[in-house]
């Protein structure tokens, strides 16, 4: 509610152009006492009369100093009717203590004994001028200083000498250096001091920025010293101000101590954007004898709008602004209910919170506005949106679109220099509401204090809130769902848009919450929010999904949130923790960076899965991590390593999906890039078990490029340099399929520490089978676990053994336990052996 210097001088030259009007009844009283002139023996009144060449004069003296003069060209003294008459009278009157210096004249009046009254037949001229060192001269001496003069002029004025009241239903003017006004008709009461301005009020402030102001009806009171104007109407340039009543409250010095305007106080600018103000009463102190205001108090529903290309408002039950040395506005105080609210508009371009926050306008205090943007009440435009205007088919403009609303109970604004906003600070739990239609988005973000920073273009630059703040976001066609009320602005279009937004039958979207001790809001140069940081004790909510943090950042352009400070993630039983944690607020996707840990837990015990079947935890740690909410795959990346009890898969990627307890595993191979550029090769390693007839159990270390592993089919998939190292036995190939068998079936057992049990093995493509005293050949080989058997086939089979040579044939079948071979083979390529003879 911010005012101009220069506006509220053109203010106090109005109280001080009423206040003089005053003075004006103290002389239609002196002029009353021209009665005595033509009434009274002289002689009784204590006059001494003296007969001149103009005619005659008439003066009063006490205690050697004279109060008036009255002076004439000619009297005539009761002619026929009792009347008489005086012709080109003129009054001097000086005062008890000599401090006027005032005059008065006309062409004729006319006095009626039987009534008392004294009537001017034509045109009265009246000066009033002060004399405050009068005293301290010769008496009947002129002022030594030109001083300020009034002039004022009417016609037809009655003086009753029985009374002393004055009246006239004629024309009255009067003019100062610096205005000029007018009324018809003029009451005045001697018994109380009391001068009513009687209808058509007009005054005329002269200054490079002229004033207006009309009044119905005017009323000076000698006690209590005060001028009232009723249906008050101010004009200046674009600017207006109505209000039903205007008081100005005048000292002893008739210098004005304070103004207040009652009953619905209106308030208009006419400009690029329109701006309307209203309240129920404003209230203006005014302090030294230049009328300075110390303190302006607007109260009673305190309200603003700013149409036009950005439409805002505001409202407060109470408005107070305070000023410093020449006038210059310092700080404005908000309460009762502060809200503040900019709407979303088809040709707006930019955000409220960076549209240019103006100074408030109040209804005594001339608004302001720069460059035609919406000036704000109560103190400020504080986080308003303009938005950008939508091109048809823009959805990316569309979505831009913001509603925004600030509440508090009490804020406080600080300026520079009276036109810049500092700083604003809230007082007891504010709330920022922003509203999103185009993407059936709403933000509400609050806390216990909120302190705003602006920018030297008054655009609010940085909001800090702290203790408790919390961000909510939630979507609108949640609320119209749940039946709760249609956000303000949002309207017809944008509720069938919202409902449209969210298929019928879809579950509302979960709200999601943010919530920390420290908020700090960084508002763009050309519109809308920047980022938000969070500190201390940050937990963030987002339906299943829970993060925990010592800080947290969140920036629009990509709608990411950081978070950093041993950070921690909860969806659906799954945790990861990290060093850094980035989390898309949009999709829900995650990025995790640095000491990556994962585990998945609630997982339900499956009997017919194998590795992964357990109920038991799942773990995963990676240098860095990302996760998609969509598809529940996560991707760890940098020796990562997945385990469940003694099942383990190491390797520099794993992707696993945790729903379908599957995993894809891919290693660094020689020779490919990542190992060329400074590393070694990194295959896929993990750990089997094979178990006899005997029930020993022997572990076998498995190695790839590449696996990938479906519990619900309990199958390991491998490819790539490919090799299973047991305690007796190593197969190669190219690739490998390996069955497990079921847990339930499995004979290391369910519980903890167990891995899973190999049920059969397919090796394939330029397999190779090593045991220590021979080794196979071949591009098939089978191996089943009940019975410990090898059967290799394809491309010509051989099996090499130190004691027995060479053995050939199309399909061979040994065993891990005995040097047993069985070779089969067809006429065209029977079997064959090489026995190596010793020599």
């Amino acid at each position: 509610m911010v005012s101009q210097v220069s506006r509220l001088r053109r203010w106090f030259a109005l109280g001080a152009i009423l206040m003089i009007t005053t003075v004006a009844g103290m002389y239609f009283y002196a002029r009353w006492r021209l009665r005595t002139v033509v009434h009274d023996v002289p002689a009784k009144m204590g006059l001494n009369i003296q007969q001149t060449a103009e005619g005659f004069s008439i003066s009063k003296s006490v205690e050697g100093r004279t109060q008036f003069t009255v002076s004439a060209s000619k009297a005539v003294q009761f002619k026929e009717g009792g009347l008489a008459d005086l012709h080109h009278v003129k009054i001097t009157i000086y005062g008890k203590d000599a401090s006027r210096f005032d005059r008065i004249s006309g062409d004729d009046f006319e006095f009626d004994p039987v009534s008392g009254n004294v009537t001017a037949k034509g045109r009265v001229l009246i000066d009033l001028e002060a004399n405050p060192e009068g005293s301290q001269h010769l008496d009947q001496s002129p002022p030594d200083k030109n001083r300020e003069t009034m002039h004022v002029e009417t016609d037809g004025l009655t003086f009753n000498r029985n009374t002393g009241n004055a009246s006239t239903k004629g024309f009255v003017v009067f003019q100062t250096r610096q205005a000029n006004g007018s009324a018809v008709g003029l009451d005045y009461v001697a018994a109380t001091g009391t001068m009513n301005l009687l209808s058509t009020v007009v005054i005329d402030v002269r200054s490079p920025r002229p004033i207006h102001v009309t009044a119905d009806h005017g009323v000076i009171l000698k006690q209590p010293r005060q001028i009232l104007l009723t249906t008050m109407h101010v004009t200046r340039e674009q600017q207006e101000l109505r209000s039903k009543q205007g008081t100005f409250f005048l000292r002893l010095d008739n210098t004005v101590e304070r103004i207040v305007a009652e009953g619905d106080v209106q308030g208009d600018f006419h400009g690029q954007s329109e701006t309307h103000s209203s309240c129920d009463r404003a209230e203006l102190f005014l302090t030294g004898p230049h009328n300075q205001v110390n303190t302006a108090v607007l109260s009673g529903n305190v309200r603003l709008a700013s149409l036009g290309t950005q439409p805002a408002d505001g409202s407060a039950g109470r408005v107070t602004l305070h000023f410093g040395g020449q006038q210059v506005l310092q700080t404005i105080h908000a309460e009762e209910g502060v809200r503040l609210s900019q709407k979303r508009s088809s040709s707006s371009t930019g955000n409220l919170v960076n549209a240019p926050v103006t100074p408030v306008s109040t209804p005594l205090v001339t608004p302001v506005s720069t460059a035609g943007q919406s000036v704000l009440p109560g103190a400020t435009a504080l986080p308003a949106t303009t938005v950008a205007k939508a091109q048809p088919g823009d959805a990316e403009h569309h979505d831009a679109e913001q509603d925004v609303e600030m509440t508090a109970p009490a804020m406080d604004f600080y300026l520079k220099g009276g036109r810049q906003l500092d700083r604003a600070v809230t007082s007891g739990p504010p709330k920022i509401v922003i509203t999103q239609p185009g993407s059936n988005q709403k933000t509400t973000v609050t806390a216990s204090k909120f302190i705003s920073r602006f920018t030297v273009k008054n655009r609010i630059s940085t909001l800090h809130g702290e203790p408790n703040a919390k961000i909510v976001g939630s979507r609108i066609d949640n609320q119209i769902a749940s039946g709760k009320a249609v956000p303000e602005g949002t309207g017809k279009g944008s509720t069938a848009r919202s409902q449209e937004t969210r298929p019928q039958g879809t579950p509302p979207q979960n709200d999601r919450v943010s919530t920390s001790q420290k908020l700090d809001v960084v508002f763009a140069p050309e519109g809308g929010i920047a980022s938000i940081t969070q500190t201390v004790d940050l937990v963030y909510v987002d339906g299943p999904q829970k993060a925990w943090g010592q800080r947290g950042d969140y920036t629009a352009a990509d709608q990411m949130l950081v978070l950093v400070g041993s950070p921690r993630v909860v969806d659906n039983g799954t945790t990861t923790t990290a060093q850094r944690i980035r989390m898309n607020r949009v999709t829900g996707d995650a990025l995790a960076e640095g000491n990556v840990k994962s585990t998945y837990s609630d997982l339900k015990a499956q009997p017919d899965g194998g590795m992964l079947a357990s109920s038991d935890p799942i773990h995963v740690t990676s240098r860095s991590m990302t996760a998609h909410k969509s598809s529940g795959i996560a991707v760890y990346t940098g020796n990562a390593r997945l385990w469940q009890n003694a099942n383990v898969v190491e390797a520099p990627t794993i992707e696993f999906d945790r729903d379908h307890r599957s995993l894809i595993a891919q290693g660094v191979a020689q020779g490919n890039v990542a190992a060329a550029a400074g590393g070694t090769a990194q295959p896929v390693t993990t750990v089997l078990v094979q178990v006899d007839k005997k029930g020993n159990v022997t572990p076998i270390k498995v190695t790839s490029s590449r696996l990938t592993y479906a519990d619900a089919e309990r199958k390991v998939f491998l490819t790539g340099g490919v090799t299973a190292k047991g305690a007796d036995a190593t197969v190669t190939s190219e690739q490998m399929t390996v069955f497990l068998l079921p847990r339930s079936q499995s004979q290391v057992g369910t519980g903890r520490g167990t891995y899973g049990q190999v049920d059969r093995m397919i090796a394939e493509k330029q397999v190779v089978v090593t045991q220590p005293t021979r080794h196979g050949n071949g591009d098939r080989l089978v191996y089943t676990s009940a019975d410990d058997k090898f059967v290799l086939t394809g491309n010509s089979p051989s099996i090499f053994d130190a004691e027995r040579g060479k053995t050939t044939g199309d399909s061979l079948t040994f065993y891990r336990q005995d040097d047993r071979v069985l070779v089969e083979g067809k006429q065209t390529s029977p079997a064959v052996t090489r026995t190596q003879v010793a020599r």
